[in-house]
């Protein structure tokens, strides 16, 4: 019996100091990343990149409050400032003349409810909560549904949002955002905007279904693993009938976080399917399907999807079983540049930009911390 204890006490003296260990490295690297941020903050509070700079700036600002760094930090305070003054009139909040109208408002709403939180704990109030109300009634106004583009339930694009007014075709990344933007804001799983967006979220796996009648399924067979797309009404690319059609992990770690949002269990079928792509295909050396196209949106989304399932333990095909925290904060900590910054090769979605990738990489090393 001595022994049996002795066994026990050394595991749990041995895993907690493992645990801390992770916990101070992952810190470090945060450390290192929000130095450099600090150094790379233009004088109007956000953070110019290619094409604009609210969305990368809400993106930024979110890893940043994830990552614990304080509402009451000057850079925090400045990037705030400069959100805040993009609110239009209509609730969005965006670059007017930009195209990323919805995009842009989604990933801030999940800034303001963030800094929320934090005033509220620390300073008891919620300077956000109308702004917040406002955003809200306008993300719910762009979704496809009958009252608000007169879209039908048979109709592909039904429960979906796209980037804006010049770019309304649906797909599932701004699906998740919109998602994730919801959920900041309270809503609950049965809310109706929700369950419409299950539909089009539905209709971007590769599973053939009572839920999924989509055409591209007959011209798809060798790709219907229960993965998922970015959008479901994919052209051909003149090369191959089926490209564009392949699963990939972006879009599969996004599908299920939604579909969870939306409430459904382990016993669904799309669940089982979703699950099921990804225990064939984890990993954190790239982005399945996609290579490194992508990488760093794929590392934030797999971290959340991971924290939405309450998995520290995956399991996956094989029965190999992975401490997905341990792997993602390592693999992170071992590609950081000198200077506390990621940065992407691959040019594509902007990811060859420092500043938005470090900000995906905050917002993965922030879930990768020890609860």
């Amino acid at each position: 019996m001595r022994k049996i204890i002795t066994f026990v006490l050394t595991f749990i003296v041995t895993a907690t100091f493992s645990v801390a260990q992770d916990a101070r490295k992952i810190q470090q690297s945060v450390d290192k990343a929000v130095g450099y941020l600090r150094t790379t903050q233009d004088a109007s509070g956000g953070w110019i990149t290619q094409r604009t700079t609210i969305g990368p700036t809400a993106v930024i600002l979110s890893g940043l409050l994830e990552a614990g760094v304080s509402v009451d930090d000057p850079m925090v305070v400045k990037a705030l400032k400069l959100l805040e003054s993009a609110t239009n009139d209509n609730g969005g909040v965006y670059t007017p003349d930009g195209f990323l109208q919805n995009y842009e408002t989604c990933v801030a709403v999940m800034c303001f409810a963030k800094a929320n939180e934090a005033f509220k704990k620390k300073h008891s109030k919620e300077p956000y909560k109308d702004l917040l109300a406002k955003a809200d009634k306008f993300l719910r106004q762009q979704q496809h549904t009958e009252e608000n583009n007169n879209t039908k339930p048979e109709d592909p694009n039904y429960g979906g949002i796209g980037y804006g007014e010049l770019i309304k075709r649906p797909d599932l990344s701004n699906m998740q955002f919109f998602l994730d933007a919801l959920k900041a804001s309270g809503a609950k799983e049965d809310d109706p905007a929700i369950q419409k967006a299950l539909v089009f979220v539905s209709r971007c796996q590769n599973l053939e279904s009572e839920h999924n009648t989509m055409p591209f399924l007959t011209r798809n067979a060798e790709n219907l693993d229960g993965g998922f797309i970015y959008y479901n009404q994919p052209e051909p690319d003149g090369t191959k009938a089926t490209e564009g059609l392949r699963s990939y992990g972006g879009m599969t770690y996004a599908g299920l976080k939604s579909m969870i949002y939306a409430g459904l269990t382990k016993e669904d079928i799309r669940y089982k399917a979703a699950f099921g792509w990804i225990a064939k295909n984890y990993t954190v050396k790239e982005n399945p399907g996609r290579g490194t196209a992508g990488l760093y949106y794929y590392y934030q989304t797999m971290a959340k999807t991971f924290d939405v399932l309450g998995l520290p333990q995956f399991e996956d095909s094989d029965g190999k079983r992975h401490n997905w925290r341990s792997d993602l904060s390592e693999h992170l900590i071992s590609i950081q540049k000198e200077n506390g910054s990621w940065v992407n090769e691959n040019t594509q979605y902007m990811e060859n930009d420092a500043n938005l990738v470090t900000g995906y990489a905050l917002l993965a090393l922030a879930l990768c911390l020890p609860e």
